[in-house]
């Protein structure tokens, strides 16, 4: 019974609060509406006295809008009105427009990117194709057109690559600025250059065998890579000047014309590439001319766009004297682009080469190999991100624009974080699956499952620095950059997988590791670099560089 008293209670003291509450809210609104009818009553007793008669006869009308007016006034004078009026609205639109330009940043950046990493994994594929074709013709093939290709890439294709990113600076900040003519004269004289730099590294290329034979290595496995990299001489030539056709359409925002003659390429190269080997019975050197055809293919693709579409027809004026001159300030900017990228590259190569040095070398060099091929693979991707996001940085400083850029950097850098994420996550799944790709021995696969997981750390680091070397390449910061990899990779990431693998006994795992190292600390110093930047200042020094480089060819 007391229970039931006790809810009783319970309930009626419920209602009488509602009833309280209720009146007290009632309260509130009569209140609310006397104060504004009393507002209402002064202003028109005000403006009764301003017209100098009664509110009757005939001052009806006037009175009537003077009332409308005046309850108008009691509105707007409210705190509460006030208070929406003056922030809420403002605010909302801030927020809007600030969602607004990130969406319109975020596709304009994967609109470019996507394409990149069409690009990239296409052009990639060239080589993976012929090394294919040639796998299928035996042990001793097969291990000389991998040594030539790796011999090619490390004093050929990374050189050429590396110089020609300097296009991005300057193309990417002349485009922005609209200084559209001097994207031709800049790309012409890239073209010159490093063209000219491909004859001596055709004689490097040329010596392939010699260079291999005083190095230590196999006289038979030397003499096939010098074969094979014979016929790769003209592809140095060709990728000479796709570099320069490249960042002279990636600065204009075209690259899905890239991503077409890069898959056209692709596709007759399957099919040269087997008439070549097979048909004709050239063996590897039908793969490595196959290879020169397709990067000429590519080539004259890109030229006949470049030639005749309109959308190049302010860029492409034809043939320029100008682009004789001024070939110094060109050079001071892509011999440390170069140094830039090769000293990543070189690294990663010679933990390969460091691979042989330890225990059971075949299967350490086996494994570090996958490794190196799956990274690879993977960096295209992020090859793709950094030059959208080398784009839009130099299009915004080139026009002035230091928070565009800035926001660029931002949405680029949350772009490559899933990315990385993603990939991540996807490395460590397949483990145990990936090794079976590319052996049928259990101790490779078992060996490739355990290094993944650090795969999947470095691929997170590498597209990382990657963006962020974007930014910098927009920025035209390679100078500074060149330092930072030169201490990320020569002074702590070879050294430190010196000591995992051959002091602490850890192996093949500890030679990544140390390359593991250095990552984290090139990503540190650009992470500090780029968001340490005044990017006012980096947009009037974008806007002095192009004048001057205007001025000089007017």
């Amino acid at each position: 019974m007391k229970p039931c008293c006790l809810a009783l209670g319970k309930s009626k003291l419920f209602v009488i609060l509602q009833i309280i509450c209720i009146y007290l809210l009632y309260k509130s609104f009569r209140l609310q509406s006397s104060l504004h009818q009393e507002q209402i009553h002064v202003d028109l007793s005000f403006i009764t006295r301003r017209m100098g008669g009664s509110p009757e006869g005939g001052a009806e009308d006037d009175l009537e809008s003077a009332l409308l007016n005046a309850e108008e006034t009691g509105r707007l004078n409210s705190p509460t009105s006030s208070a929406v009026s003056s922030s809420s609205p403002i605010s909302t639109r801030d927020q809007r427009r600030r969602k607004e330009e990130i969406t319109d940043e975020a596709k304009k950046q994967l609109g470019l990117a996507g394409p990149l990493v069409g690009v990239s994994l296409l052009q990639y594929c060239l080589q993976v194709i012929s090394l294919m074709y040639v796998g299928h013709l035996g042990e001793l093939p097969l291990s000389g057109a991998s040594m030539a290709t790796s011999f090619a890439s490390v004093t050929g294709f990374s050189v050429l690559l590396g110089m020609g990113s300097a296009l991005e600076t300057l193309c990417g900040q002349a485009f922005g600025a609209k200084q559209y003519h001097m994207l031709g004269i800049h790309t012409q004289r890239a073209m010159l250059v490093l063209f000219l730099l491909s004859i001596p590294l055709s004689l490097l290329c040329l010596s392939t065998r010699q260079i291999l034979v005083s190095l230590g290595q196999d006289p038979e496995i030397s003499a096939e890579a010098g074969t094979f990299n014979h016929w790769m001489v003209p592809s140095l030539f060709a990728y000479s000047l796709l570099q320069c056709l490249d960042r002279f359409l990636m600065a204009q925002n075209d690259v899905l014309p890239m991503m077409v003659s890069s898959a056209v390429t692709a596709c007759l190269h399957v099919l040269v590439c087997w008439v070549l080997v097979f048909q004709c019975g050239l063996g590897s050197s039908g793969a490595a001319l196959a290879n020169s055809a397709s990067y000429w293919v590519n080539v004259g693709l890109l030229t006949g766009y470049v030639k005749f579409s309109p959308a190049c027809s302010k860029t492409w004026t034809g043939f320029s004297r100008e682009a004789l001159q001024d070939i110094l300030s060109f050079i001071k900017l892509a011999v440390p682009s170069a140094i830039m990228i090769c000293f990543e590259y070189w690294s990663f190569e010679m933990v390969v080469l460091l691979s042989g040095l330890l225990p059971n070398p075949k299967l350490q060099t086996s494994v570090l190999s996958i490794s190196l091929n799956t990274c690879w693979m993977v960096y295209m991707i992020s090859v793709g991100l950094g030059g959208a996001i080398s784009t839009r940085v130099s299009n915004e400083l080139g026009a002035g624009r230091a928070k565009g850029a800035r926001l660029a950097l931002l949405v680029m850098v949350s772009i490559a974080l899933t990315e990385g994420v993603i990939v991540g996550v996807t490395t460590i799944l397949v483990r145990h699956v990936w090794g079976r790709l590319y052996s049928s021995e259990g101790e490779v696969i078992k060996y490739v499952a355990k290094m993944m997981p650090l795969l999947a750390l470095s691929v997170f680091l590498d597209g990382f620095q990657c963006v962020l070397s974007g930014a910098a390449r927009g920025c035209g910061w390679q100078n500074l950059c060149a330092f930072i990899n030169l201490g990320a990779y020569y002074i702590v990431a070879i050294p430190s997988a010196v000591i995992f693998a051959f002091v602490l006994h850890i192996g093949g795992m500890g030679l990544w590791m140390g390359i593991i190292c250095g990552l984290a600390v090139q990503v540190v110093a650009l992470v500090t670099v780029n968001f340490c930047t005044d990017w006012d200042v980096e947009a009037r020094k974008a806007i002095d560089s192009v004048q001057q480089n205007s001025s000089s060819h007017s």
